[in-house]
């Protein structure tokens, strides 16, 4: 945001309902995707903004998606980071191709997360979380664990994640807590959205770290690498990063940085 702003573009970020500082819709466990889409939209509407690029990491990517194939005329340009042109429902992310015991199946199962964590304190899942889904192995764990079982104790934070930022993302856990980011993307992620036309025309940008676990993913090398992606984003770029993982923003910060003002000012 400080990189963007000092470009001379507005940058804004918001917490999504149920997450950092926001408060949790009225019945989180009916939340989904298509209220996130809305939300970014109202938050335009709010700002008085007729157009803008959406920057999207992770599931942050789907509601971006969402509302350039809905509101083209709102969007300028996507940028994605770590996930490629996917939209909520039985035909985006297909569980039955994941393999059993991957952690997008077992926090989808009502209850399961819950215990899983609630062995632990806030700032120790957050720790493992950033661990765990650093590297570039899929996070799957057996008949007999949990996905938080799969992190040694003994491990130590990435280099390029401080103990001052796990700190702050704990707190923000702490005020949160799980309920709403459970539901939104896990336990809504095969809900139709009733998009029926899934094209995005707007510019877009997809950065993926090379060993970036979601590559990982059935289909997902052949889907990114062989183009098949562009027949949904018939305007997207692709550029990998060789050392990147999936928190390549916060990894390579000045590199990702440099690529997005470079999208920004081409479009």
């Amino acid at each position: 945001m400080i990189a963007m702003a000092n470009a001379g573009y507005r940058a804004v970020a918001f917490d999504f309902r149920g997450y950092g500082l926001s408060d949790h819709p009225p019945e989180p466990e009916r939340a989904n995707f298509n209220d996130l889409a809305d939300d970014v939209v109202a938050l335009l509407d709010s700002l008085a903004i007729d157009k803008a690029f959406l920057v999207g990491k992770d599931f942050g990517a789907f509601p971006a998606f969402s509302v350039a194939v809905t509101h083209p005329e709102r969007v300028l340009g996507v940028i994605t980071l770590g996930v490629p042109f996917l939209i909520p429902g039985p035909l985006g992310v297909q569980f039955d191709l994941l393999p059993k015991g991957y952690y997008v199946i077992r926090w989808a199962e009502p209850g399961r997360a819950e215990a899983d964590f609630g062995r632990f304190d806030v700032k120790t899942v957050v720790r493992n979380i950033y661990i765990l889904f650093c590297r570039s192995e899929l996070q799957v764990a057996g008949d007999n664990e949990e996905i938080m079982d799969l992190v040694d104790p003994s491990t130590p934070l990435p280099p390029w994640f401080t103990e001052e930022d796990l700190d702050v993302y704990a707190t923000l856990y702490q005020n949160s807590g799980f309920r709403t980011a459970l539901q939104v993307p896990y336990r809504c992620m095969q809900l139709d959205c009733g998009i029926t036309n899934p094209k995005v025309i707007a510019p877009s940008l997809l950065i993926m770290g090379e060993k970036d676990y979601v590559m990982k993913s059935p289909g997902m090398e052949d889907y990114i690498r062989k183009g098949i992606v562009k027949q949904f984003m018939p305007n997207l770029d692709i550029i990998f990063m060789s050392e990147g993982n999936h928190f390549v923003q916060e990894q390579l910060p000045e590199q990702v940085n440099e690529l997005i003002l470079s999208f920004l000012t081409k479009n």
